[in-house]
């Protein structure tokens, strides 16, 4: 089914379209309508678009206007321009937007069909690649991170000489000359939570720049990060990179990892040297967690601290705001430790920790005017009178925990009826096959909107939530049932045993089975 809107403000235009349309392509097509751009655009927000037609001289917004618009907003969209004048300037315009095709009014009957039919084979070759592009994926993201480890082990503990390197950076298509390597240790791994956090750092690493990542050696991993020359010749961008990427892991991973980064290399060849230096570096950060990098690229203590501050500061309110507790928790403990690194002084460690009351105390009452809480009355007095920092964190993580709840209560009282609905849905349905389009249908909305609103709401994407909700429904079933692996696996909507068993591991940090036997 393709949903096409015939957006001019002649009415007869619309009708002679429609007529034409829906002769010829029953039970294909959803026709909708617009008089005008802004029309038009409010449509494409709210509805999930596949063909337009669209007039060019419109009162307000004109047609090349709204497609400029519109291709910003669903670049896939297939724009077929209307006009009463054969002028090349318009076409040429058109087509510059990404216009599909141009055609002059009065429209042709025969001409409409055959541009409906190339668009429709147009968006049928788009969805097909589309569906290829993920399952080649599915397959990349499993064999790849083997390649990665193996190409980095093989540099750094194989001494063969007849070692292929270039091969291997061949397959990686790595055609920078520059390279720098860190190793990061991480606290609390072991054989059940590895493989889970292995994923989780390599997603993490390869956020914000390419990078090749190796496998777990007892607590430690080794990341090669390629640089293009503008990168290697500017040190705060590469220091600036990894500091932040240092952050993130320390929230999403463990507080307390340690990091180990080397200088610039240009000969990949050199990779060996690099991750001892990088090891050497790594035997300088204090056993409680830092990072250090060599020589060319350190940054001072008082330096990193400060950026550590601010940074554990901004992420610690974020979280707050989003009334994610465990995030709060993470980065509280990340921030006090921080403040005990970078101040001597108690009174300057209590000073900071009651901005952050005041903080919480203001932002709380955004979301609850005239909030009322004990703690905020008494926090002045408490804080002069105690000096224990584990006393202090704890009040200032207990009176966050008060907060969070408040306004998450009410925020619930207040939950959007499209996204309750979805969950709903959701919920009483994870056997059947359900999709994002799907669900936009369901509650009258355009996928677009509904994938961002979506985002706000729940702070993760619909296809993450959807699949945490049949993972966590097969984790109930196999703790409270006997029901085979194979039902459950159908009972929560996937048709691959294999497939939901990779991705009950990915999630959990072990198999269904093992976790059924561990029971």
């Amino acid at each position: 089914m393709y949903n096409i809107l015939l957006t001019d403000d002649e009415q007869i235009v619309v009708d002679s379209l429609s007529f034409i349309i829906n002769k010829n392509f029953e039970n294909q097509v959803n026709i909708k309508r617009a008089l005008s751009g802004t029309e038009a655009i409010e449509l494409v927000t709210r509805e999930n678009i596949d063909i337009i037609f669209m007039d060019i001289n419109m009162p307000g917004l004109n047609g090349l206007e709204t497609v400029s618009c519109i291709k910003k907003l669903k670049p896939e969209t297939v724009i077929i321009m209307l006009s009463a004048f054969d002028r090349f300037q318009y076409a040429q315009e058109a087509m510059n937007l990404g216009a599909f095709k141009y055609i002059t009014k009065p429209v042709n009957r025969n001409t409409v069909i055959q541009t409906i039919r190339s668009a429709m084979d147009f968006i049928d070759t788009n969805r097909g690649k589309q569906t290829a592009d993920i399952e080649l994926h599915k397959k990349l993201d499993l064999v790849s991170p083997m390649i990665e480890s193996d190409f980095l082990y093989a540099c750094i503990f194989n001494n063969d000489s007849h070692f292929d390197i270039d091969a291997y950076l061949s397959y990686f298509n790595l055609k920078e000359n520059f390279f720098q390597v860190c190793c990061f240790e991480i606290p609390n791994i072991n054989s059940e939570n590895q493989y889970s956090n292995f994923l989780k750092i390599r997603d993490t690493l390869n956020e914000n720049h390419k990078c090749l990542v190796s496998s777990f050696i007892t607590n430690r991993l080794i990341a090669l990060y390629p640089l293009q020359d503008y990168e290697k010749d500017d040190s705060s961008f590469v220091t600036d990179l990894i500091q932040n990427t240092f952050n993130t892991l320390n929230f999403n991973i463990h507080s307390g990892i340690r990091a180990g980064i080397s200088k610039n290399y240009d000969d990949w060849t050199k990779i060996k040297e690099a991750y001892n230096e990088c090891i050497n570096c790594l035997n300088q950060v204090p056993q409680n967690g830092g990072i250090f990098f060599s020589e060319t690229a350190t940054i001072s203590t008082a330096e990193q601290n400060t950026s550590n501050l601010s940074e554990f500061k901004k992420q610690l309110f974020q979280k707050f705001r989003l009334g994610d507790l465990t995030g709060v928790t993470s980065f509280l403990d990340l921030y006090c430790s921080q403040l005990s690194n970078t101040h001597s002084e108690l009174d300057k460690i209590k000073n900071a920790l009651f901005e952050v009351i005041v903080t919480v105390r203001n932002t709380t009452e955004e979301f609850i005017p005239n909030y009322k809480n004990e703690a905020f009355d008494n926090a002045f007095s408490f804080f002069a009178k105690e000096n224990d920092l584990v006393t202090l964190k704890d009040f200032v993580k207990r009176t966050m925990a008060e907060c969070i709840s408040a306004i998450i209560s009410k925020k619930q009282k207040a939950e959007n009826p499209i996204i309750k609905k979805v969950c709903d849905y959701i919920n009483d349905n994870l056997s059947e096959d359900i999709s994002l389009e799907q669900m936009a249908e369901y509650t009258k909305v355009s996928s677009f909107y509904l994938s961002k609103l979506f985002k706000e709401e729940k702070g993760v994407t619909f296809v993450n939530f959807l699949s945490d909700r049949r993972l966590e429904k097969a984790q109930e079933m196999l703790k409270n049932t006997d029901k085979p692996i194979k039902e459950i696996t159908a009972e929560v909507g996937y048709n691959d045993q294999n497939y939901f068993s990779r991705l009950f591991k990915n999630k959990f940090g072990i198999s269904p089975s093992d976790f059924r036997n561990d029971l």
